[in-house]
């Protein structure tokens, strides 16, 4: 961990930090690409061996969200299909993106997948102008030519330890 990031932490959503967590708000022009942050705790209790939710903290501030989906399978019925896991409703409240929060969520849900023997993580993204995609392709991701939806697909390959 550099110094940069020494006091960043992922936290676990608990009864004490959850409404941190609802409070949180993305800048308004990112909305349209973002669920309600206050959606993700209630999606976390029903699914609760599928979610991995974890507020991003900075020191004492909370500054972000990620919730992981691990190991689900889209179709099981589908022969094409394979496990996945990966990010759902990353998000960093605005006024607080540019400063690696984004980038150091995505490591955590990266580092769980790896700790649970997943080797590619996935995401879905808007294709939308203005959207996140551009950061998602910095980190390495790459579409898969698949859409979930009206979303992209994309996955990254994690190292094998």
């Amino acid at each position: 961990m550099t110094s940069a990031t020494a006091s960043l932490r992922l936290e676990k959503l608990t009864p004490d930090n959850v409404l941190d967590a609802c409070r949180l708000a993305v800048a308004p022009e990112q909305e349209r690409f973002v669920s309600p942050l206050a959606r993700s705790p209630a999606e976390a209790y029903v699914r609760p061996g599928t979610a991995w939710p974890r507020l991003v903290f900075d020191d004492d501030r909370p500054v972000g969200f990620v919730m992981a989906f691990l190991d689900v399978r889209f179709d099981p019925a589908s022969p094409h299909d394979r496990p996945r896991s990966g990010l759902w409703r990353p998000a960093v409240a605005a006024g607080e993106q540019g400063r690696g929060y984004g980038r150091f969520a995505v490591d955590g849900v990266c580092e769980e997948i790896l700790r649970r023997g997943g080797r590619r993580a996935t995401v879905t993204w808007p294709a939308a102008e203005h959207g996140p995609e551009d950061f998602y392709l910095r980190l390495g991701f790459r579409r898969t030519g698949e859409m979930s939806g009206d979303q992209v697909v994309g996955e990254l390959d994690l190292p094998r330890v």
